[in-house]
Formats: C-alpha cells, sequence, structure tokens
C-alpha cells in the first residue's frame, strides 16, 4: 500500500470517530495555537519597532549625557556624578561634525510647548526643536516645501522655523505657510519649511515638531540647571558617512569629545553615545525570552495531547485487533501495520495543528484590531513551524501504538474477542 493509499484510509478511519478525534486533538489545537498567537504578536511587534524606529534614522548616534539603560549590564545610576558631567556645547557639535567618519553632527534641544496659535487656529501638544543645518538629516526629516535651518539662521539667531504636517494642518489648513507667522511662546516666528508626514512612533504623532535654530532656542530658552540639565540639556545627533561603520564613527566620537573634555586615559567617560541598534537588540532580546517562555508553556499543552493522542491509539489497535490479524494473514508486513497506524496518528496530529493555527492567525488578527500599537505578523514559518510541532507530536507519541500493533501475532489477533 502506497503512501497515499494510507494516508486516504488514515483519513476514513479518522471520520468514522468524529467526535472521539476532535476531543483528542484539543491538547494540540491549544498548544499551536498558542504558539502561532505568541509567534504572530511578536513578529508583528518586531516589524513595528523597526519600521518606527527607522524613522528617526537607523545611523544616528545620540551624544548625551548618560548612557541609556536598556538591555543586560545596566548599572546603578549615579546621579550626583551625572549632574556634575559637563554640559554639550554647539562648539562639541561644530568639532564632531568635521571628523572624516561624520557626515553631520548637530547641536539638539526639545521641550513640549504645548498650544501653538495662528489667527485663532489651535495646534496643541507640540514639541520645540532647536536645532541646526544637517539637523535634517541626523533627524531623518524630509523637507516637503520649502527649506530646512541653514547655518545663517543659526548664526543670525532669525525667528525663522520648519514646521511639522500636523502644525501645517491645523494651522494653515489649504492656506501655504511658507512666509507666513505662527506664535510660540510669546514670539513670532516666519515658516521657511514644511515637512513631510513622518507618522507615529509608538502610538505619538512625530508631525506636531516645530524646529527653530539651536541659537534662536537658547536665546529665548535657558539650559536647564542641575538633575534637569541630565535629561534636559544640549545634545548631540551625529550621523556617519555612508560606508562608514557606525562602531568605527562612535570611536572617532569618543576619542574626540574625550580630548576635547581633557579626560586621562584611566578615566571613564563622562558623556553617553547611544544608537537605536542598543534598543532594538534589548527589545530583539526581551520577545526572544518572551518567545522561550511561551513555546515551553506550549509545549506542556502538546505534551498533554501527545500523550491524548498515544492513548486514542492505543484504544484503536484494541479495537482493530481482528482487522490487524486479518490483514497480515492476506500478506501485510508489520511494517505496512506500523506505518498505517504511526499514519493515523501524524493525521490527527496535523489535524489539530491546523485547526490550532486557523485559531491561533484568528486571534493575533484579533488582538491587533484591539491594540493599535500591535500589528500580528504570521510569516511562512510560524505556519511550517505550527506544522512541524503537530507532526513532531504525532510520531513521538504515536510510535508506541503503531509499533505494539505491528508485533501482533495474526493467528492471536484473528482469535481476539
Amino acid at each position: 500500500m502506497n503512501f497515499l493509499s494510507l494516508f486516504r484510509l488514515s483519513v476514513v478511519t479518522l471520520r468514522h470517530h468524529k467526535s472521539r478525534s476532535f476531543l483528542t486533538t484539543l491538547g494540540i489545537i491549544i498548544g499551536v495555537m498558542t504558539v502561532i498567537t505568541i509567534l504572530s504578536l511578536l513578529e508583528g511587534l518586531n516589524r513595528k519597532i523597526k519600521e518606527e524606529f527607522s524613522t528617526l534614522g537607523s545611523s544616528t548616534i545620540y551624544i548625551q549625557k548618560m548612557e541609556w539603560q536598556v538591555g543586560p549590564g545596566r548599572h546603578r545610576l549615579d546621579f550626583e556624578e551625572l549632574r556634575k558631567r559637563p554640559n554639550f556645547t554647539v562648539e562639541d557639535a561644530e568639532a564632531l561634525a568635521k571628523l572624516s567618519s561624520i557626515e553631520a553632527a548637530v547641536p539638539s534641544i526639545d521641550k513640549g510647548v504645548g498650544t501653538i496659535k495662528r489667527l485663532g487656529n489651535e495646534a496643541q501638544n507640540c514639541q520645540l526643536k532647536g536645532t541646526a543645518e544637517g539637523g535634517d538629516l541626523t533627524g531623518n526629516w524630509v523637507v516637503a516645501e520649502g527649506r530646512f535651518i541653514t547655518r545663517e539662521d543659526r548664526l543670525h539667531r532669525r525667528l525663522v522655523c520648519v514646521i511639522g504636517s500636523y502644525i501645517a494642518e491645523n494651522l494653515f489648513g489649504a492656506e501655504n505657510p511658507l512666509g507666513q507667522t505662527l506664535d510660540v511662546d510669546g514670539h513670532r516666528y516666519f515658516v521657511v519649511g514644511v515637512l513631510e508626514e513622518k507618522g507615529a512612533m509608538f502610538g505619538q504623532t512625530q508631525d506636531n515638531v516645530l524646529i527653530i535654530p539651536v541659537s534662536t532656542y537658547l536665546k529665548y530658552n535657558p539650559l536647564p540647571r542641575g538633575w534637569r540639565a541630565i535629561w534636559g540639556g544640549l545634545s548631540i545627533e551625529a550621523l556617519p558617512k555612508p560606508g562608514v561603520v557606525l562602531e568605527k564613527a562612535m570611536e572617532d566620537v569618543e576619542e574626540l569629545l574625550r580630548l576635547r573634555r581633557g579626560l586621562r586615559y584611566d578615566q571613564d567617560n563622562d558623556f553617553g553615545l547611544n544608537t537605536q541598534q542598543m534598543i532594538m537588540t534589548a527589545l530583539q532580546g526581551i520577545t526572544s525570552t518572551l518567545w522561550i517562555v511561551m513555546v515551553g508553556i506550549a509545549a506542556i499543552s502538546l505534551i498533554v495531547g501527545g500523550i491524548g493522542i498515544m492513548n486514542i491509539m492505543l484504544v484503536s489497535v484494541a479495537e482493530r485487533t481482528r482487522e490487524i490479524g486479518i490483514r497480515k494473514a492476506v500478506g501485510a508486513r508489520d511494517r505496512d501495520i506500523m506505518i498505517q497506524f504511526l499514519m493515523e496518528a501524524v493525521v490527527l496530529a496535523l489535524l489539530g495543528g491546523l485547526i490550532g493555527i486557523i485559531v491561533g492567525i484568528g486571534i493575533a488578527r484579533l488582538v491587533s484590531v484591539l491594540v493599535k500599537f500591535l500589528d500580528a505578523a504570521s510569516p511562512w514559518w510560524t505556519i511550517a513551524l505550527g506544522f512541524g510541532f503537530s507532526a513532531a507530536v504525532g510520531i513521538f507519541f504515536g510510535i508506541y501504538p503503531a509499533q505494539k500493533a505491528s508485533k501482533l501475532n495474526p493467528i492471536d489477533a484473528i482469535r481476539y474477542e
């Protein structure tokens, strides 16, 4: 009997016991469903995070007073030491920009400005950002209309601004914003550029930004002091030149900053070099751990389901003992009997796996609809993994009943009542 015939025979046998077959596969269904649901949500979460981080500029180096505390190796922060660290200056950024490995290095500082008004129109929860020429490269901003901040804007402390699409839409509507004015903190700024829509990041829009020259920002907004300077002071964004490895650019930046600050060879850095890759690596570590934990939990259901399959196959062998004897009497080999029962166990497990995959994908899609930030993704390998788990369980737990059936003596089997 060939493989296809055995498969058909297995399906026919299972159809004769629909309720029993379905109940037997419940453990497999729950196990595979759990695996598929978790994998789909984690895969969707990873893709979403990568997509949203890409809007910031994946290669940008964020030079700040402190290192981001993400992932393994975190240490207790010494806030007193952090508070004493020297502030960054515009001159630091200008020096970094001259490095051969750096495409652009700009000072950066921002704060929330609440509501921006213009002729009765309002844009709420806006972000005021001070930067310099090249800030569009380090921040991955694309100017849709007009221009970005220039060196002359910065040197002359001009009251000019580049606005995000949210502000443009809310304050100007269909009107062209270029050359128009708006009021921010009691100062009137001329709009010289409008940014392309960037979308939301972690549920927060990035299009409510209003960018001005950093010199203008510092003229009207004194630098924070004390503890607030750790997070709210001037920082620097640096972008490596195309073709330069990020680690090489970071080494150059570190070396120059240590030199400018007069740090001895045995002194630790009094600044932090941060990249998005640090967050990505930490998040991938978390999702990998979650994956392992959830697969471990799902494995319990798969084992329970496998034991159910083995039990029901042993019952099936007992019920069909005479059938086995007759088949052997007319020439069936031990191997044929074993393959037949093993095939039934695998088909039973795959049936449960198929239902589990369908239900798991459905649950993942439902969760992504209810939770806006989560996008479910079910690539082919998650489905293959679900079928792989099911087949492995069917084979592992089906071997013993199949062997028992194949070893039956045909004469004793025919006489079996």
